[in-house]
């Protein structure tokens, strides 16, 4: 009987042959390597990512491959991981830095700014639509998961190399670290601002763990800031005794910084503006004053500044503005509220409940639900500034028989990303708001202008002029002997128009017809324009409830 022949061995799937190579095998370990040493040094800043910050000594690769080449396997695996982990993450918090110092020219909070992702979400939603806010979401949370994931697998890969060649990786790490110490002994530098030497993720960590501790320490700080407050047991009859029978508007100007009258593209065309605004309005019976403020916030976040200036408090993060509202604090909103004024809150921004209104102090708010717009968005603006104060004089404005107001009235055509922009058309022709369905018809897209960083800014520069002058022609129109109107800018352009290291600077000022107004505040020193001088004082924003209820009360200086 013919013995039946054996069967042969199966040959391996040509995908598993092509893993299980030498060629890969070393490709692999290769990428591995390369992942680590680039987590270790990516840095947190845009501009800094080149060649430059990865041509540098990381003085973490020595202190790394030493433990790992002493530890058992099973320590030696559960550390790898942690590593894996936490290199991972600090990868994708320096990716949130980016985005937080292009747009808000400050580095990610990991305490305190989870709330804010939700905003960024309502933002891209209303802006650019919910396709495009789902796949930023989904993108936030690939890198999210992805980028901890991979590294951990590199450093697992890493190990695993390590301690096969021990004695190899411990005369690596000697060379590494003898190298470090030498070049930060020399100070070598391959650029004014990147040392050969880098301690990036130690220092990066050890930064990140001060600033949480900081945070928490001025969480208990902040506290006992709200309570001293010398208006707090003020009698109301004893607040704003100067601007009796005004009507105070407070208008804040979405992104309206000192950029936007000093930057050498928009100072001579908002300067002309200006100019031209002051004759205007001089002509009208007005007159100005100017001067500075320095914001908490910067590019975004502009309930910061809002609550900063109206509470006297300075509000730079979420944590101080929820234990803000949650306080007894006295606003400027709620002084007037008390001396017998109406107050009103314009908010074309808001879309949903805004139960913040209680805190201020407001009788009435009207936003994008209840202003009966029936036109296009413009951006992430629901409707343009000329609509909004159109709608102001026929719901609150021009009503007969009415109190004095105190109203806070954002105007947001100014907001990001600046396209498109609103046309100023005839005050009679605003009507429900139909009309500018022909202007966005013809319209400067988004798509168009960011792919430029000089396109931006020209964009942004025109929606200053926009916003100025309708403001200026509503206050020639329609202003009356007891308007007292304040704007001011929010806070700076983010970086793509302020450019790095902007200030946090934002113009301010004063209109009104009656001299005495304006007489209360000649000790500040303000400039007698709408346009402040470079030279004008510079306060802080939270200085300004102080100072105006102590000019405008009963013992202010005429």
């Amino acid at each position: 009987m013919e013995k039946e022949p054996e069967p042969t061995p199966e040959k391996p799937h040509r995908v598993r042959r092509l893993l299980n190579s030498p060629w890969t095998s070393r490709s692999l370990t290769v990428v591995a390597c390369l992942t680590v040493f680039v987590a270790l040094l990516y840095p947190n800043v845009l501009r800094r990512v080149g060649v430059g910050s990865f041509a540098r000594i990381p003085i973490e690769a020595a202190v790394i491959i030493l433990l790992l080449i002493v530890l058992p396997r099973r320590p030696r695996i559960a550390v790898a991981s942690t590593i894996g982990v936490l290199l991972g993450w600090l990868v994708v918090e320096k990716s949130l830095d980016m985005g937080f110092f292009r747009t808000l020219a400050r580095p990610f909070d990991p305490v305190l700014d989870w709330s804010l992702f939700g905003d960024a979400y309502n933002f891209v939603n209303e802006t650019y639509g919910g396709l495009a806010a789902w796949a930023a979401v989904i993108g936030a949370l690939v890198l999210g998961l992805s980028a901890p994931a991979f590294v951990t697998w590199a450093m697992l890969r890493v190990a695993a190399l390590l301690t096969r060649h021990r004695r190899r990786s411990a005369f690596t790490a000697t060379g590494i670290a003898a190298a470090w110490m030498l070049t930060l002994a020399l100070g070598v530098q391959l650029t004014a601002e990147v040392p050969l030497a880098a301690r990036t993720s130690a220092t990066y960590v050890w930064d990140r763990i001060g600033q949480a501790r900081e945070g928490l320490e001025n969480e208990a700080e902040f506290a006992a800031e709200v309570d001293q407050d010398p208006y707090h047991d003020v009698p109301p009859d004893q607040l704003l005794t100067a601007l009796r029978g005004k009507d105070f508007v407070l208008t804040f100007i979405e992104s309206y910084g000192r950029n936007a009258i000093e930057a050498p593209e928009f100072a001579e065309t908002t300067g002309a503006l200006l100019a031209d605004g002051d004759t205007r309005l001089k002509a009208a019976g007005f007159a100005a004053r100017s001067g500075w403020l320095t914001s908490p916030t910067f590019g975004g976040s502009s309930w910061l500044a809002h609550s900063t200036l109206l509470s006297g408090l300075w509000i730079n993060n979420q944590s101080r503005y929820r234990n803000l509202n949650a306080s007894q604090r006295l606003t400027l909103t709620k002084a007037f509220k008390s001396a017998n004024w109406d107050t009103v809150a314009m908010m074309p921004g808001n879309s949903r409940p805004w139960p913040e209104s209680e805190f201020y102090g407001y009788n009435r708010v009207w936003d994008s639900r209840n202003l009966g717009y029936q036109g296009p968005k413009f951006g992430w603006a629901s409707m343009p500034d000329q609509y909004t104060l159109t709608r102001f004089n026929e719901l609150e404005y021009t009503k007969p028989g009415r109190a004095p107001l105190m109203v806070e009235m954002p105007l947001l055509s100014t907001h990001t990303p600046w396209a498109p922009i609103p046309s100023t058309i005839g005050w009679d022709q605003v009507g429900d708001g139909s009309v500018y369905h022909s202007q966005t018809a013809a319209a400067t897209r988004k798509s168009e202008i960011w792919n430029s960083t000089k396109k931006v800014r020209k964009e942004y520069g025109k929606s200053v002029v926009y916003t100025m002058s309708t403001l200026i022609d509503w206050i020639q129109r329609y202003g009356d002997d007891n308007l007292v109107l304040v704007f001011l800018g929010d806070h700076q352009p983010s970086s793509v128009v302020s450019g790095d290291n902007a200030s946090h600077d934002v113009p301010i000022t004063i209109v009104a017809k009656d001299p005495a107004v304006l007489d209360r505040i000649t000790s500040w020193g303000w400039t007698d324009s709408l346009k402040p001088a470079p030279d004008a004082p510079v306060w802080p924003m939270s200085d300004f409830r102080d100072k105006f209820l102590t000019a405008y009360g009963p013992d202010g200086a005429h």
